[in-house]
This record gives C-alpha cells, structure tokens and sequence, in this order.
C-alpha cells in the first residue's frame, strides 16, 4: 500500500522547495516532485545565475509594484518577508548582501550556494524528493488525493501545485498545474510571456548595440492604454529592444500584442528632457560651438551612434549646421529627439520568457492560507497564480512567500 503523505508538492521551484520545507518544519511528511532529473533549475538560473533573491522595499511599496493583483499577497508578505527570507537563509548557512541598497543577492553572487544549502536542508527535515515525475491527474476522494504518473501512484492528505508558467520550458515550465486546477473546477486566465527582449519593426537602431541608454523613459502610443508608461536602463539589439526596462515594460505590452499586430511606442532618451528643453540645450551649444554641426551637438546628449540614427530617420545630413537644417526637417528632429517612436512587431513566445502573466484566478484562492476555495487540501503558490512582477527580486520573493504560507496547511 501506498505511504499516505500529508503533504505532495508538485514542482521544484522556489515555491515548491519552501513549501515543502514550510510543511517539514510542522512536522507533516512530505513528498516533494520535480518533472525534471534536478530540483531548483529555474531558481538555478535566476539573475544569470546570480539569484537576486528580494529586494529591500517595506511591504507596501512592493505588492504596489504588482497592480491591481498586489494587495493579494499581503497575508504571504507578512508571515514572511524579505526579512524573514534573509533570516531563513542565514539560518541555514548562506549570507545575503544589498550592495546597491536595494536588490539582495547571497555573498557570493551566485546561486549555487543558495542550491545547495536548500539541498541539506531538505534533507536535514526528512523530506522526500523524486525527480523526474510528471504526474498526469489528481485525483481526490474520501479526503485523501490520488497523484498519478505513467509507472508510479503516490497518495496525500494535501497537494500544494507549484508548477510555475509556461516560461522558458527548457527549465520544465510546460502549464500542468493549470490542467491540474481546471481539473478542480479552477478558473485559469489567459496567459502571456513577460519579462523578455521585444522585437521591433525598427533595425536601424542595431547598429547601437553598444550603447545603454540609462533612465529612458517608454510610454503605450495608444489612447486606450496611455497610462502605460515606465522608466529604465534599455539596450538596442539586432531585433529590436531589450534592458532592464523593455523586460519588465513586455508583462504590459504582450497582452496588448495579442489583441493587435503591432504597438506603438514612444521612447525618449534623454532622461525627460522636452522639446523646450532640446531647443534650449541646443541654442547652449551653438552659442558655445557655432562651427559644430549638428551631429556635433547631439553627441552632448546622446551617443554618437544613437544621434546619427535619429538624424536619418528624420532625414537631417549630420554635416549640416542645425541652422542650416530647413525648418519642417529642424522641428522633425527636436520632436523625434523628445518622443522617438518604435513599433513592437514581436517576441519568442515563452520560449525565453523568464515569467508568465497570467494564472490561476486569485478569486478561487484563499490568500490566508493559498488554499484552494473550491477543493480543501490543495493548495497553489508561485508562479502557477495570477500575479507576476517586474524585475528586482519580486517574482522570487513572492514564490518563496506564498510557498512558505501554503506550506503551513490549514488544520
């Protein structure tokens, strides 16, 4: 006969190994399943294997970078924050930093202690792991649930599903754990791939692969989506675009892909400045240099590279003197300067999406527990729900959160 668990958790994530380690910790006996020959893949390859764990913001500040869905995770974030995360893995041998005051990484900067410190402590609690497992259906009748797999039936008082999405499946993301909740009646909304490059219709501006632009500032050239709006490091690319900011700007303009073919953006390089304020900087240097064309002059706010690609797109020969430039082509340029527009035409799909948007309805979760409302016993946490963040450590944070609270098992 079959060892009845109190406790299965499916997947080998951040979330699954908390929960699983949260449960132990209860003394619940604990069977933890990974799809893949390894637990902690993705985790393994979080921040380039650096594993930028959480971040410093109070509890507030961080569930409002999450939307309309933040405030969700408040009872999660209270039993264990990002102090508490810190304190969790001191306490199990690993050191965490905050060099820039806000994202917290172990020592080291690498995400192979933190692996293995996770490995000893599950061992050191008794839990039981089993990899390379994909279980086809749960079952659940008489209380108790029945997980079965192509060669193999495993039973539990409780199921905690902490499959994540469906981002890069090479790291064994594929959506189970939505087919495990509609299978309970749970309601799963439409998903997108976030958090990666974004192609553009615009390959010009790949010659300036080599250069930043720091605190550029994007914004949704739709009316119904005008509020969209987000400031950040962005880099060019031979497809298009990608950085810092175009990563976590793509959780919000993926949706709208979807509906439309291309989307519009507005991209301005120069840390805010206006057309008032290009005129004004631009008169600056003239009186300064008059012998300077105006390639001369825009490489005092932009790379050369990145100044020249806007002079051909509003067709200005960057020998010329700015005066010298005739008036339609000179309001071209200081308009196109404010506000340069792109087009995004794509992306690769989950394939390199390292989050998924989109999830199992948060309305059919109890966020005091992340017990199901429909089926006692099963729980969800992580990525597999309806809430996902922009880059810093949140996504982590929430996983290790909601996995440590589903872990607790409501009595």
């Amino acid at each position: 006969m079959n060892k009845i668990y109190d406790v299965i958790v499916i997947g080998g994530g951040p979330a699954g190994i908390l929960a699983a380690i949260s449960a132990a910790s209860e003394n619940k006996s604990v069977l933890l399943l990974e799809k893949l020959s390894k637990i902690a893949a993705k985790l393994k390859a979080t921040g380039g294997g650096k594993c930028n764990l959480t971040n410093t913001l109070s509890t507030d500040e961080f569930m409002a970078k999450f939307g309309k869905n933040g405030r969700f995770m408040s009872d999660a974030l209270n039993l264990f924050n990002a102090d508490a995360l810190r304190d969790f893995f001191h306490g199990i041998g690993v050191e965490t930093i905050s060099r820039d005051g806000f994202r917290v990484f172990p020592v080291n900067h690498s995400s192979s202690i933190i692996l293995s410190a996770l490995d000893e402590e599950i061992a050191r609690l008794g839990i039981d792991v089993e990899c390379s497992v994909k279980i086809d259906s749960i079952l659940k009748d008489d209380e108790v649930f029945t997980l079965n797999s192509s060669d193999k039936t495993y039973t539990s008082k409780n199921v905690i599903i902490a499959t994540g999405g469906l981002g890069y499946p090479v790291l064994g993301a594929t959506g189970d754990g939505y087919e495990y909740a509609k299978g309970f009646g749970h309601k799963v909304t439409e998903t997108h791939p976030a958090m990666m490059p974004l192609f553009t219709k615009e390959k010009n501006f790949a010659a300036c692969k080599a250069d930043t632009i720091a605190k550029a500032i994007l914004r949704v050239d739709i009316p119904k989506y005008k509020k969209l709006k987000l400031t950040g490091d962005l880099i060019f690319t031979k497809e298009g675009l990608r950085g810092p900011v175009i990563l976590d700007f793509a959780r919000e303009i993926t949706p709208i892909l979807a509906k439309h073919k291309e989307v519009p953006l507005l991209i301005n390089f120069l840390k805010g400045m206006n057309e008032e304020d290009i005129y004004s900087h631009l008169k600056k240097e003239i009186v300064k240099n008059p012998q300077h064309n105006i390639l001369q002059n825009l490489e005092t706010l932009l790379a050369t590279s990145v100044a020249t690609q806007i002079c051909n797109i509003c067709e200005v020969d960057t020998n010329l003197r700015f005066k010298q430039i005739e008036g339609v082509k000179r309001e071209k340029l200081v308009k196109t300067l404010a506000w340069t527009p792109f087009t995004i035409t794509g992306h690769d799909g989950f394939k390199f999406a390292m989050i998924t948007r989109g999830g199992v309805d948060l309305k059919q979760i109890d966020p005091k527990t992340m017990q199901s409302k429909i089926t006692s016993g099963l729980y969800f946490c992580g990525e597999v729900m309806n809430i996902d963040g922009p880059c810093g450590g949140y996504n982590l944070q929430w996983s290790f959160s909601s996995g440590f609270l589903a872990g607790k098992l409501k009595d």
